[in-house]
């Protein structure tokens, strides 16, 4: 296999870029990590996804992805204002705060601080680049038949997600929430 199809074992290179043109994350940034998937999992967003299909190692390409084929349109239902005594530490809250909730099937649900008010706090629990669209620079380092057990992982991952990014929902009921915020 030396093309990018169904289940080939991918490694890649990239800068991704906001639809402002300002650069979000790259693998060639300090900490920076390759994109390593299987392809056809919804490892990837999907817009992406597809357009790598047929690249080739050694071959770059720039892809522009919509709202829709990448981490979908902002939900305005996802931004909540919760009272503020159902945080783990309420008078820590701060804006730009990133916590964990659990949804009540389950399912984890990052959310960001936008406003701290007295008895209350606004947060979001759209991805971040929720409708924005998004520009990847690609460069292929590695394609492969990915092995019987890494097809199995990624079919595993796919199942769990309920069948890919793009059509996960948050659930913007909320039932508890983690006593760390991810990132400060």
């Amino acid at each position: 296999m030396d093309a990018i199809e169904p289940n080939a074992r991918v490694v890649l290179d990239y800068e991704l870029f906001d639809d402002a043109g300002e650069l979000v994350d790259s693998s060639k940034s300090d900490g920076g990590e390759k994109i390593t998937y299987v392809h056809g999992y919804g490892m990837l967003v999907p817009g992406l996804e597809k357009a790598l299909v047929g690249l080739k190692v050694g071959e770059e390409k720039s892809v522009e992805v919509a709202p829709e084929e990448g981490f979908g349109d902002h939900d305005e239902e996802l931004v909540l204002e919760i009272d503020r005594a159902e945080f783990p530490n309420p008078e820590k809250v701060a804006v730009g705060d990133e916590l964990i909730a659990e949804s009540p099937d389950g399912d984890e649900v990052v959310m960001r601080v936008l406003e701290v008010k007295k008895d209350a706090v606004k947060v979001d629990a759209n991805h971040p680049l929720a409708g924005k669209r998004l520009r990847y620079k690609v460069e292929v380092k590695e394609v492969r038949k990915a092995s019987d057990e890494e097809v199995a992982a990624a079919a595993l991952a796919f199942e769990e997600a309920g069948y890919g990014r793009s059509e996960r929902k948050s659930d913007p009921n909320l039932v508890q929430l983690r006593s760390k915020p991810l990132r400060r």
